[in-house]
């Protein structure tokens, strides 16, 4: 796969497409492997060159848990690497070096190095990014790496490490069916892969009660020393969380947790509070401002997109109802997501809901008139397509109901294009 494109941009294209493959969810791509030799990082040699890590698998959470750690262990004064996906503006947010996002000349020199030393072996994009970034995070000194998974757990190519510093699964519903599994047992237990014997993991709150069962039948049968929400300390004060919603207790508590278990750090409980109220995250329940011209109106925007999204952004609904402000949902989803237990869950709260084709995904997303007819099958009052621009939407509502609170949600393609 040699490079011949003179910028940055073009070079990461030739990533993206990669994407249109089918991607083997069914092992790991042996040629990962001999990628990761030929840069000078297999997996036995990663276990020492890369810094401790904490390895965080799930379906909802697992962003806002890292953003957590990740603030807390930075108030205790450790330097930290995170490794997220997928990532909303550019490439770089995916590899954060010591706190600071990988900079594009740093990234354009790997990326060359990994393009050429895949010549001749069969990758898709989710086996390139992470051998990508282990490159990064093996060669720059830190602390610790919270490192998230790709795609499941089990067979997700960063689950190649045979002894992290702790495991940690949050909150477990169905996403990727196609690849992980129609029952939550058998996402669970994908999951439930990255745990290891001998090495804490930490599960957060499990919505589906057989998700919580398969996990910690899991590890017991490996001897995985597990710890639920039943068995936090609930003596721990902590102030409230700066991610919004009350589901971010729970990550925060997680997060927590976690970093009380393991022995490496030593975190004072200043540091907690602080990184608690100063932790960030993008597109999970974030405000966006508006213009003094909206006054009265509110606009939030969430990249929230299957069962258990729509489960948290109803309570959040119901919270927000206190001061009798309509909410107004716009909406668009992609064709491999599960519109309709999201919309059962926020229909009764909505009181308009405008679906959108999501732009430049088109082919990809659930067309807006068939997305708008699964919202009024699952109660939406009203509920129809549109169009028109999400930006021009607003404007219309703002121009045509009293003043309440719009969101954004079903897709973090949608969250790309507003933020």
């Amino acid at each position: 796969m040699p490079q011949t494109h003179a910028t940055l941009q073009d070079k990461l294209e030739t990533l993206f497409a990669l994407r249109r493959e089918r991607y083997d969810s069914t092992r790991i791509n042996p040629d990962y492997f001999t990628l990761l030799e030929r840069l000078g990082h297999t997996a036995a040699q990663l276990q020492h060159q890369l810094p401790p890590v904490i390895h965080v698998a799930g379906t909802n959470g697992k962003g806002s848990t890292i953003a957590f750690m990740r603030a807390i262990l930075e108030e205790a004064g450790y330097s930290v690497h995170t490794h997220t996906s997928p990532h909303l503006l550019r490439f770089n947010e995916r590899i954060v070096l010591n706190g600071q996002m990988i900079d594009d000349e740093r990234l354009e020199t790997l990326l060359d190095e990994v393009m050429e030393k895949s010549a001749g072996l069969d990758l898709h994009f989710l086996e390139l990014t992470p051998a990508l970034a282990f490159a990064a995070f093996a060669r720059t000194r830190a602390d610790v790496l919270l490192l998230e998974t790709g795609l499941g757990g089990r067979l997700d190519h960063t689950n190649i490490l045979a002894a992290p510093l702790a495991t940690v699964i949050t909150t477990l519903s169905f996403d990727h069916t196609d690849y992980l599994g129609k029952a939550i047992e058998q996402i669970a237990t994908e999951k439930a892969g990255i745990m290891r014997a001998g090495v804490p993991c930490l599960i957060g709150k499990q919505i589906y009660p057989a998700a919580g069962d398969t996990l910690k039948a899991h590890a017991a049968a490996i001897k995985a020393p597990l710890t639920s929400p039943e068995d936090w300390d609930g003596d721990f004060i902590l102030p409230t969380p700066a991610l919004p919603g009350a589901h971010q207790i729970g990550n925060a508590m997680l997060a927590v947790e976690t970093l009380r278990t393991q022995k490496r750090f030593h975190i004072p409980e200043s540091a907690f509070a602080a990184g608690i109220k100063s932790a960030h995250w993008p597109a999970r329940l974030q405000k966006i401002a508006l213009p003094p011209s909206a006054s009265g109106w509110e606009l939030w925007l969430d990249g929230g997109h299957n069962d258990s999204a729509g489960l948290v952004l109803a309570e959040q609904a119901k919270d927000w109802a206190h001061d009798d402000r309509p909410l107004h949902i716009i909406t668009g989803m992609m064709g491999n997501k599960d519109a309709v237990p999201f919309a059962r869950a926020l229909a009764p709260h909505a009181a308009s809901v405008t679906t959108i084709d999501i732009p430049g995904h088109e082919a990809q997303c659930i067309p807006a008139l068939e997305l708008a007819r699964i919202w009024r099958e699952q109660g939406a009052k009203r509920a129809a397509a549109d169009a028109l621009d999400w930006d021009d939407i607003l404007d219309t509502l703002m121009e045509r109901e009293k003043p309440g609170r719009i969101l954004l949600t079903g897709s973090l393609y949608l969250a790309q294009m507003v933020l």
